[in-house]
């Protein structure tokens, strides 16, 4: 499987709330696979930190329709095999469906921290 391609590696926090909304809206659709939460992401800049945007992705996330989700995990297959491994346990839905949000949400906060890169972004997006 070949790795997403973030063009947008390392901005910083304040590159990023620069952004014009499209470019936005691109670089998280790169992170997340999902439109509907690039653009509400995007929509609600400026952040003040890293983790003011990790955290409402976060939120965002766990608020999407399980429609939304099943459109996310069609772009992660190695959630949806880690995921094979939950159906042995038992589970019952709400259990592997806050699993499932959790899983994403891992994918999700390991693209976004390479999005921003370092606190202040690398010195080629100032």
């Amino acid at each position: 499987m070949i790795a997403p391609v973030l063009l947008h590696q390392g901005i910083g926090i304040e590159a990023f709330n620069d952004l014009p909304t499209r470019r936005a809206v691109h670089a998280l659709y790169g992170c997340a696979n999902s439109l509907t939460f690039a653009a509400e992401l995007a929509r609600e800049r400026p952040y003040s930190s890293h983790d003011a945007l990790f955290r409402r992705a976060d939120a965002l996330l766990f608020a999407l329709p399980e429609d939304a989700i099943d459109d996310i995990l069609a772009a992660h297959p190695r959630i949806v095999n880690r995921l094979g491994c939950a159906h042995a346990t038992h589970n019952d839905i709400e259990t592997e469906r806050k699993i499932v949000r959790d899983e994403i949400a891992k994918v999700h906060r390991s693209r976004l921290e390479r999005l921003l890169g370092p606190e202040g972004g690398y010195d080629n997006w100032r």
